[in-house]
């Protein structure tokens, strides 16, 4: 009872403390994501994204704007942090006590935050039970889990069972978010050339925040320069990796030898050979690594073909992430990475899915109708005029559009 009243402040009218240390910010934002979320009974929303990103600060936002509505008793909204959960035999006490709650207080309808819900395993038999009894039928359900929901399968397990819900996955600031929130925006017309010669109008303001946004990235405790950043960054992460059962330090090599290797592309075998481990181990980590949402891989791509068995090139989904990790591995990588990487991420989330291409000369990343090489200097020979290469010079202006 104690500990669900800690978590639930505003039941008796005190502030959150996380939405206090959001306060206390100096570079704060409301996440749109959280405007996508639904509220309509019945509803079951999935919200994923990786450790620190800002998932809970969004949650309790939208919990703090639920609260002030005059139409919502406090006692409607109930939260709680997985993270404390010990089994599944726990998290079923603790719904079943807000159930008798919910009855005792004349609740019909409520909204329920079940918050990293992926740190328990085989979480969903209970979600999944009770949505069966129809016992959530007047409710909103949102989890949300640092690790791929989608990846593991769990969300399939919900056929017809969904109701009105969402599926959200929350990023870090992509570099346009960046300079939002630094107030310098402007309006898009689609063009994408037309669009860089309006973007150069800000070019010296651009510049310096890319330079910027290439140490501390999207997200919020890098962005607001605080020193516990990395560390709570390593910590969840290893976290995460011993719930998996897997080795930190086989984790540590991996990423040493995808940093040390990159830009270049790389095949499970080669990172195996290095490290003196089977190939298959590197690729449940590297798959692993992605359900965390901190690397992602592009294929190589010829003539409309995906090349399954060729080389992929990897590539870390904000620089935060691979700053920190060069320093948890004490691993440098060129920089001309980091540029490529900034596109990469930001094209397979606008696209989904992107690839690379490798002959008499190289692109470096093929999303929907772009193909665009990346040079850290300028380029030195002549490409094909579909090809869109991108230089220290234009990469700011291109990712500020895109």
């Amino acid at each position: 009872m104690e500990l669900t009243l800690k978590n639930n402040p505003w039941w008796k009218g005190e502030e959150d403390y996380t939405i206090a240390e959001w306060e206390r910010m100096k570079e704060r934002w409301f996440p749109e994501w959280v405007n996508k979320i639904s509220l309509e009974p019945f509803s079951l929303n999935f919200i994923v994204g990786p450790r620190q990103v800002g998932k809970t600060t969004g949650i309790k936002l939208l919990i703090k704007k639920l609260v002030e509505e005059k139409s919502n008793k406090p006692e409607r909204i109930f939260y709680f942090t997985c993270d404390l959960v010990v089994d599944l035999e726990h998290l079923k006490k603790i719904i079943d006590w807000y159930l008798s709650f919910k009855k005792a207080n004349n609740i019909v309808s409520s909204f329920i935050f079940l918050d990293e819900v992926t740190s328990l395993r085989e979480w969903w038999k209970i979600i999944k039970g009770y949505i069966d009894l129809g016992v959530f039928k007047n409710d909103v359900i949102t989890v949300s889990g640092s690790a791929s929901m989608k990846l593991k399968g769990e969300i399939e397990l919900f056929p017809g069972r969904r109701g009105k819900g969402s599926d959200l996955i929350v990023y870090p600031l992509s570099f346009r978010e960046f300079l939002s929130i630094k107030n310098i925006s402007f309006s898009l017309t689609g063009s994408l050339e037309s669009d860089m010669k309006r973007a150069s109008l800000y070019k010296s303001e651009i510049d310096r925040l890319f330079k910027d946004y290439l140490h501390v990235g999207g997200f919020p405790l890098s962005l607001n320069r605080d020193i516990n950043a990395e560390g709570s960054f390593i910590s969840s992460f290893e976290g995460e990796v011993l719930r998996a059962n897997k080795s930190i330090e086989i984790s540590k090599e991996i990423i040493s030898s995808i940093l040390k290797k990159a830009p270049s592309p790389l095949s499970y075998s080669t990172i195996a050979n290095e490290l003196g481990i089977s190939y298959k181990t590197v690729q449940e980590y590297t798959e692993l690594f992605k359900g965390l949402f901190l690397i992602d891989t592009a294929l190589h791509k010829q003539d409309k073909k995906i090349q399954w068995r060729k080389e992929r090139k990897f590539f870390f989904l904000d620089p935060f992430i691979a700053n920190t990790f060069s320093f948890w591995t004490l691993e440098k990588y060129l920089e001309s990475s980091i540029y490529e990487w900034a596109i990469q991420s930001h094209l397979a989330r606008k696209f989904g899915h992107i690839y690379y291409y490798r002959n008499s000369y190289e692109i470096d990343c093929i999303a929907d109708s772009l193909r665009i090489e990346i040079k850290a200097g300028k380029p030195h020979r002549k490409y094909p005029k579909n090809v869109l290469v991108l230089d220290e010079e234009n990469i700011p202006l291109f990712l500020s559009v895109m």
